[in-house]
């Protein structure tokens, strides 16, 4: 079981606006901010639903290649409500909502591309 995930960002401060904007419409907010001088690299926020954050944004020379991250969400309407947050927030449209049957007869994602290129998605994995 994964505990924790991040990426990191060469603007920290327009990801973490970014994310907080996105990862919003599914219900994450930031829990924890860290200064570089207490994590000894760089400023850190944690995103999570409380208590503890399980997706990390840190500030520094971004992931090459750009990583995917896929947040499981609830319901369909979650997915679209991210895709519309995201792409407000200044993302890229890299997949628009909708139904992914090469996956499987009921995968909805959305996907779309952070600052930094970064692929990320939300799936819903139930039925209509």
């Amino acid at each position: 079981m994964i505990d924790h995930t991040g990426i990191v960002a060469s603007d920290f401060e327009k990801s973490k606006a970014f994310y907080s904007n996105a990862l919003a419409a599914i219900g994450y907010s930031i829990l924890v901010e860290l200064p570089g001088s207490a994590t000894g690299h760089g400023d850190v926020a944690g995103f999570g639903e409380p208590p503890n954050p399980d997706f990390w944004v840190s500030q520094g020379t971004p992931n090459n290649p750009p990583v995917h991250v896929a947040f499981r969400v609830g319901s369909r309407a979650r997915v679209d409500a991210f895709f519309k947050a995201a792409i407000a927030a200044g993302g890229r449209d890299n997949g628009k909502p909708g139904l992914r049957p090469h996956y499987h007869a009921n995968y909805y994602g959305a996907f779309v591309l952070d600052p930094d290129g970064h692929n990320i998605e939300a799936v819903c994995h139930a039925a209509e």
